[in-house]
């Protein structure tokens, strides 16, 4: 594996790792509010970005190079509401689509065309986070301060999240 790729993806696989722990530091919050359906969202989306990068440890390895599992920083233990983790978590998704971008940039220039097209399953992805992230802001903008409108969106998370976890569970017999 070229270093330089090996290098770039490193630096991804600790976005990834990093982001997994964001989530889960929003999810322990959320919990820790009264609000489990949005603890159970942010859970899973820990859980997901976790997958991303082991994904990116077994194909670095894959393909010769080494891995470095990263020392993580301390992510926030406190937000001051709803509305402000979904911001946070929308702006940490648009860092790290820029991130991705970097990375399929230099695939491009140093004509490593297999880790291109690994990557192009993180662009196809990125485009999901974004578009959840903003539906969900938009909704909460919506919402505004009413407690009720806020209790039917942490219910819908909530069930939004066990049919996530029925399908999976189906998709696994």
């Amino acid at each position: 594996m070229n270093k330089h790729i090996e290098e770039v993806l490193n630096s991804q696989l600790k976005k990834e790792a990093s982001s997994s722990q964001f989530y889960l530091a929003m999810a322990s919050w959320a919990e820790t509010n009264g609000l489990n359906g949005t603890a159970k969202f942010l859970y899973r989306h820990s859980d997901e970005e976790r997958m991303h990068m082991l994904k990116l440890v077994k194909f670095i390895n894959e393909r010769g190079g080494k891995a470095i599992i990263p020392a993580l920083e301390q992510p926030p233990v406190s937000f001051d509401s709803v509305l402000n983790v979904f911001e946070l978590l929308l702006e940490h998704e648009l860092g790290v689509t820029d991130s991705i971008n970097n990375v399929v940039d230099i695939c491009l220039k140093e004509k490593d065309y297999t880790t291109y097209n690994f990557m192009q399953w993180y662009v196809s992805e990125q485009l999901e986070e974004e578009a959840l992230a903003r539906t969900i802001l938009d909704k909460l903008r919506m919402i505004g301060n009413d407690k009720g409108g806020l209790y039917l969106f942490d219910r819908d998370l909530e069930n939004s999240a066990i049919q996530v976890e029925n399908a999976a569970a189906g998709a696994a017999q």
